[in-house]
């Protein structure tokens, strides 16, 4: 066994050894431990509690002063496309000239422009390209992650996606989740024939991922223009079949039924949620299906935020996650997330934290690892700088006030 003891940290934020997502009121509540010691065994948190009141049983082979700094568990990104094989900062530059997402997708844009760059490059490229993002999304605190695919659109392209997903699982020592996402879009040769596209997800891409073991959950772009609610229904129900829990993406650009069908077929989680209306709200509220939002996306794409008091007020569980892509959302900073839904969605600090945290954890399934300090999950830990208080991770939202990041027990 090895020993690590962590000494004089100045907050430990986040000490939870919950069972369920924290919703409603409820969200706000950040246990924190002021001077705290922490005990890691191998990869694993061992115990912890205030240095006034110090028992550690064992003798550490490194002591390590944290000198008053703040640890908190890293961060849990239950929504990201971060394989894909090239930027769009073109599309961003249509944007800024006045072109609408669906405007650019109509034109082969979009969707479909990641779509053919997945079909061209090389699966040992895209798998390096992968990790090199992956590398700079655990240095700026996330310790877990899930991945979609859906830039293929093609049986061959969908595998290849979810092979390098898996490859990154295997060599990557944080909680990866892969999902499906072949729902993504409408390749070109399918767009006058959107039943033949659904039948071969079903008939062909799914068996062949179940009988490789490559995807977790399955992900659908439920959308009016993409895929409607009764092909979004089919597709999960037969995704189901092949044992992947459902997630949607939901309610982005229009309101028309997407949470509902979500809790309908008991997803784990609805995301986006920037088009609600006050039935799809009373809705989630009242399940247990996550609200996962996504402000990075509303920000690069210039439009509503989701309406995150009135689902805390209704009783939801929130989630927060990046939606790290190339076409809208190039960023899978959870920092700047935190800072954003605070800013813009009126989250408290604590709030956007534990969304970002431990109802992440349980937006991708992995609670039971990761989202909060407490025994036997994995050590998994930012180290932030000093700062006056918790609240000024969101307040200064320009500086990377990360020292270290902790994975499985070894600063990186």
């Amino acid at each position: 066994m090895s020993y690590k003891l962590l000494i004089n940290i100045g907050q430990l934020v986040g000490v939870s050894s919950t069972q369920n997502p924290l919703r409603g009121n409820d969200l706000k509540n950040l246990s924190i431990i002021e001077n705290a010691w922490l005990l890691v065994e191998n990869d694993r948190i061992h115990s912890f509690g205030s240095m006034q009141q110090m028992t550690v049983v064992v003798k550490p082979e490194q002591v390590i002063d944290i000198n008053q700094q703040t640890i908190l568990p890293t961060w849990v990104d239950s929504h990201t496309h971060l394989v894909f094989a090239e930027s769009r900062e073109a599309e961003f530059v249509q944007k800024i000239q006045g072109a609408t997402y669906a405007e650019i997708a109509a034109s082969g844009g979009g969707i479909l422009n990641s779509a053919s760059k997945i079909a061209q490059i090389d699966e040992e490229e895209l798998y390096e390209r992968s990790q090199i993002r992956l590398n700079e999304l655990i240095k700026l605190g996330t310790g877990a992650i899930e991945i979609k695919s859906g830039y293929g659109l093609s049986t061959e392209a969908e595998l290849k996606m979810l092979r390098v997903i898996k490859r990154l699982k295997e060599v990557n020592d944080i909680p990866i989740k892969a999902t499906f996402l072949g729902a993504h879009a409408y390749p070109l040769k399918f767009k006058e024939n959107h039943s033949a596209y659904i039948d071969l997800i079903i008939h062909e891409m799914l068996p062949e991922i179940e009988r490789l073991k490559l995807a977790d959950y399955m992900d659908v772009f439920c959308e009016k223009g993409f895929f409607e609610i009764e092909e979004s229904r089919r597709l999960l129900n037969a995704g189901l079949k092949h044992g992947l829990v459902p997630k949607i993406h939901a309610n982005q650009l229009n309101c028309f039924g997407a949470v509902e069908l979500g809790v309908e077929l008991g997803a784990v989680s609805v995301d986006h949620l920037e088009s609600m209306d006050d039935a799809s709200i009373k809705t989630l509220g009242g399940s247990t299906t996550i609200g996962t939002l996504l402000p990075g996306a509303a920000y690069f794409l210039r439009m509503s935020y989701p309406p995150a008091r009135d689902l805390i007020n209704a009783g939801a569980v929130l989630a927060l996650a990046s939606d790290f892509n190339p076409g809208s959302c190039p960023s899978g900073n959870m920092n700047q997330m935190v800072s954003m839904a605070c800013i813009q969605m009126k989250l408290l600090p604590s709030e956007a934290i534990n969304a970002a945290t431990i109802n992440g954890a349980f937006a991708m399934g992995v609670h039971q690892e990761v989202g909060s300090i407490a025994v036997g999950k994995k050590a998994n830990l930012i180290l932030y700088a000093k700062m006056p208080s918790l609240s000024y991770i969101p307040y200064s939202f320009g500086s990377n006030l990360i020292e270290a990041v902790m994975i499985s027990g070894s600063f990186i």
